[in-house]
């Protein structure tokens, strides 16, 4: 089968790693992955293939577009992506099509997928079973709420054949973010939570390789792509810095994220010991989730997937331009899996305190929680679009 995936990051890089973990559960089928986001370096499995489009991202007050494409405008790009992606989808013919988070999201990007969809349904475009694939929780709009609904609702039954949640439906259901789930037509389907998988042996590996003693402790720090986050990850290294003496078996990896800027990295890296590393990005992140004995991170998809799947004691600090990783965090929260930071926590002692707390305690939580969304993502799709 011939697939087409189509994912827009423009902060952080969850939305990509989120979607090759579906590309690797369809193992067997020629997959293409479009992206035109900022680059970062993934390893692709080898039934994937990607299809770069010019570069659009968000500006820093996520209020349009911008292009680092030298000597071209963003209509330019916008142009250039729009007629490349259709072109693509004319040339490949796919059996399936998948649309990250577009309507739900991405909207900023209609021009480019909408003519698409509307060509597949029209017949100018071969025609394919077109799902939308969507996380957990949606960010609120203060803005138009309603005619956004409306809005989503109606291109979902005119374009789509199939909206994919990947999320546990016993943890969050769409209309707890979405109020007029009711009225979607098509079929909706919970995959589970997409976590990534850790490889057997990670935990002792990793261990090995930072020379951890048997009664050592390790501390992994992150905040995803890293375009926002580093006031946390400042006062984690200022924190573990603090520790007494007694305490000589700590060791913190930090993960910055790939989008941190080189300055911030650097006033971070500056700080590296022998008991610190701090590093930009590593697909092999899960492992050391794996390893550690406390995460402190914020809330993105992602990261409390791969928490949940390493089975450790997780402090998160969530992102609060938003409710998405709150709501993420407190839902969390309430089977026992993460406690919550809150601003004031991220002074030194008090820091320290919740980071002794968390590390003392025994993970467990009180349901089960779902994370194999992307085998069962994979699984429900082809058998759809296999008709």
């Amino acid at each position: 089968m011939k697939i087409i995936q189509y994912c827009q990051h423009v902060l952080g890089v969850g939305h990509v790693v989120r979607t090759l973990e579906i590309s690797k559960a369809m193992a067997g089928h020629e997959i293409v992955l479009v992206n035109g986001g900022a680059p970062f370096e993934f390893p692709l499995p080898p039934h994937v293939r990607e299809h770069r489009l010019p570069v659009l991202m968000m500006d820093a007050e996520f209020k349009g577009l911008i292009t680092p494409e030298k000597g071209r405008t963003v209509e330019e790009v916008k142009s250039m992506r729009g007629s490349r992606l259709f072109d693509l989808i004319a040339a490949e013919s796919p059996d399936l099509f998948i649309v990250e988070l577009f309507p739900f999201g991405r909207r900023s990007f209609a021009f480019e997928i909408e003519p698409v969809l509307r060509a597949i349904r029209e017949r100018r475009l071969p025609a394919c079973y077109v799902a939308c694939s969507l996380r957990d929780i949606l960010v609120e709009r203060t803005k138009n709420w309603d005619a956004y609904e409306k809005e989503v609702v109606n291109r979902l039954n005119a374009y789509f054949d199939a909206l994919i949640i990947h999320a546990d439906p016993g943890i969050i259901r769409l209309e707890e973010t979405f109020s007029k789930a009711a009225e979607i037509k098509i079929p909706v389907f919970y995959s589970g939570f997409v976590a990534q998988r850790i490889e057997p042996g990670a935990r002792l590996r990793i261990r090995r390789s930072l020379n951890l003693s048997d009664g050592g402790s390790l501390l992994v720090a992150s905040i995803g792509g890293g375009k926002v986050g580093f006031p946390l990850l400042q006062a984690v290294i200022t924190a573990f810095q603090s520790l007494s003496p007694d305490e000589p078996d700590w060791h913190l990896v930090l993960f910055t994220g790939p989008f941190m800027e080189e300055e911030a990295f650097q006033v971070l890296y500056a700080q590296a010991t022998s008991r610190v590393e701090v590093l930009r990005f590593s697909t092999d992140f899960p492992s050391y989730l794996a390893a550690a004995d406390l995460s402190v991170s914020m809330a993105g998809y992602n990261t409390c997937m791969n928490i949940l799947a390493a089975k450790i004691p997780a402090l998160l600090f969530p992102f609060n331009q938003n409710r998405e990783q709150r709501m993420r965090a407190e839902r969390l929260k309430e089977i026992g899996a993460v406690e919550i930071l809150e601003e004031c926590d991220l002074e030194r002692g008090r820091l320290i305190e919740r980071i002794r707390s968390a590390s003392s305690k025994k993970w467990r939580i009180s349901k089960p929680v779902e994370l194999e969304g992307a085998l069962q993502s994979a699984r429900w799709l082809i058998r759809r679009a296999a008709g």
